[in-house]
């Protein structure tokens, strides 16, 4: 592993006009000493899939608020994997039911944060998960 910052690509897929939360959490996540990435708004999930393997991220963290997490975050997922970047961590955030996050960790999505969820949760996943083997400890 090398002493590079880990690198998270934040991207808001679909239609969803909403932004806030992901901004919060990128400026929470560059804070805690991440690279962050951010796409914008109304990205195609090709468009995020392309940014991630352009800037070489360690995670994608999606944000939706519009309804369409368990058609749009399975596609990216599997779209990484496609294009031989499975090793990327996705993770998402948004108004999705625990039905709905449970069906997306079953898809390949690692962690789903709702409302209220604290910023410092979302570092504590990222510090805490496997892929980066004891790094922070």
């Amino acid at each position: 592993m090398t002493d590079r910052p880990i690198r998270v690509l934040v991207a808001k897929p679909g239609l969803d006009g909403h932004d806030r939360g992901a901004k919060v959490v990128a400026r929470a996540l560059r804070d805690a000493g991440f690279e962050v990435i951010y796409t914008g708004l109304r990205q195609t999930p090709q468009q995020i899939v392309s940014a991630a393997i352009q800037e070489d991220v360690d995670l994608v963290g999606l944000s939706c608020l519009s309804g369409a997490h368990n058609t749009l975050f399975p596609k990216i997922k599997q779209l990484l994997v496609d294009e031989g970047a499975e090793d990327v961590v996705v993770f998402g955030g948004g108004i999705i039911p625990d039905d709905d996050a449970t069906l997306l960790g079953e898809k390949g999505i690692e962690a789903v944060f709702g409302p209220g969820t604290d910023t410092r949760d979302i570092v504590t996943f990222i510090e805490k998960h496997p892929r980066f083997n004891g790094r922070f400890e």
